[in-house]
């Protein structure tokens, strides 16, 4: 893809848990041609833990500085597309970190979505106590403020992954064409094919 050429930075992807940054973020990866990483997946990789039980081990603080760590290296290189985890954007060290170094992209997606989505399993700990829509509702006050903030901002729901990723590439070409500023482009809400995950 020629536009893919004049990216000069990481593309990253952030959002809520459960909107799709993994696999939305992998399928981009291959779109573009770049090499894909998931911060989660470097963190268990890092320290021999899934990065659930090191959430519940250690706290939310002591697990943001070492993401905050983390992230800083990975943006620190080669042109590529991270995954972030849910929650990064909202530290302010890491959104500026990720605003001067990155191209941002905020993947947007309904509570209810979120909710349908997060349920399929249960390993994330900010869900397993108290009710889990009621807490992604507090979480999407909190880090859709933070997200605002991001370069570029795509709206997606249950239509097909694929579909996402050709919004991304739609607002990133614009993007690039554009210079600073802040791209969004809706993902249209078709029936998703069968057997097509969500």
């Amino acid at each position: 893809m020629d536009f893919a050429k004049r990216l000069d930075r990481p593309v990253v992807l952030v959002g809520l848990m459960g909107v799709g940054k993994s696999t939305v973020g992998r399928r981009l990866a291959r779109r573009l041609g770049l090499d894909f990483v998931d911060s989660d997946s470097e963190i268990e990789e890092t320290v021999g833990l899934p990065w659930g039980e090191l959430f519940e081990r250690y706290g939310e603080a002591d697990y943001r500085d070492g993401e905050r760590r983390l992230v800083a290296r990975l943006v620190d290189g080669q042109v590529r597309v991270i995954a972030t985890g849910g929650g990064v954007f909202v530290d302010p060290e890491t959104r500026r970190l990720l605003k001067e170094r990155t191209i941002t992209v905020w993947l947007d997606a309904p509570v209810d979505v979120l909710a349908e989505r997060t349920a399929r399993r249960d390993t994330r700990p900010l869900l397993k106590n108290g009710d889990p829509k009621a807490t992604l509702e507090r979480l999407a006050g909190v880090e859709r403020q933070a997200c605002a903030e991001a370069h570029i901002h795509v709206k997606s729901g249950n239509g097909a992954h694929r579909d996402v990723v050709e919004s991304i590439v739609h607002a990133l070409q614009k993007h690039l064409s554009r210079g600073p500023g802040v791209a969004s482009a809706s993902m249209p809400q078709a029936p998703r094919p069968a057997g097509e995950r969500p």
